[in-house]
């Protein structure tokens, strides 16, 4: 949200409302800024007004954001009519204009973030600022040197015209690799290791740009991003 905010505007992201509910609301004089009853829904206020709804103060909370270790049987969307999503795990209050940096199939576990700030999301997911993201892959078949080079130089998906951009490729065991990707293509990680005959049994996000995940969250749980992290 940027200020100088219009007053409908204001009060229907922080009350939860439908604009033409918040409208309303000021038209009966159920809003006032600074002690004064505003019956104007364009009203402009700033981030330093006081303003109070049905006698509540709404108070913008500025940008936030949340790491959150999503598990397997949510998607990544805000809502979802079938399944259940990652903001079903998020008790926050005004997360309406929310959005997620970097999402994961339903099956894939791992690193989410969520934040309010475009701004910085577009830069820790845009391709354009190489910033990695890392997975932990269990496969269905063993992890061949040649398959490593093969991902390490780019390989063709399939209905794609280029080949992938160089990846980060080490093997942590026979059907286990760390692998960075600075892409972020339909099912990428999977249909990479389709291209070099092998399948994805489990899929693991640990990091995005420098960004970890952190070894104290359990699946479900998220905290703050420190100051520090955000930062990054």
């Amino acid at each position: 949200m940027k200020f100088p905010c219009r007053l409908d505007k204001f009060i229907s992201h922080l009350a939860e409302l439908p604009r033409s509910k918040a409208r309303a609301s000021i038209k009966r004089q159920e809003v006032s800024v600074n002690g004064e009853f505003i019956t104007a829904h364009d009203f402009q206020i700033t981030q330093q007004d006081e303003v109070l709804f049905q006698g509540e103060q709404l108070v913008f909370l500025g940008k936030r954001y949340f790491m959150l270790n999503k598990p397997v049987g949510y998607v990544s969307a805000n809502v979802d009519e079938l399944h259940k999503t990652v903001f079903d795990l998020i008790d926050e209050p005004n997360m309406g204009d929310f959005h997620i940096a970097g999402r994961l199939d339903i099956d894939t576990t791992g690193l989410v973030i969520i934040t309010n700030d475009g701004e910085w999301s577009h830069k820790i997911t845009s391709p354009k600022n190489n910033k990695f993201k890392t997975y932990l892959v269990e496969t269905q078949e063993p992890i061949t040197d040649e398959s490593l080079d093969m991902l390490r130089s780019g390989v063709q998906l399939h209905n794609e015209k280029d080949l992938t951009r160089p990846a980060k490729a080490e093997r942590l065991a026979n059907y286990g690799l760390r692998l960075s990707i600075c892409e972020g293509k339909y099912h990428q990680v999977k249909r990479m290791l389709a291209a070099v005959d092998n399948k994805v049994v489990e899929l693991h996000r640990e990091q995005i740009g420098n960004i970890t995940l952190d070894e104290n969250l359990a699946p479900g749980e998220y905290r703050p991003l420190t100051a520090a992290e955000i930062k990054l």
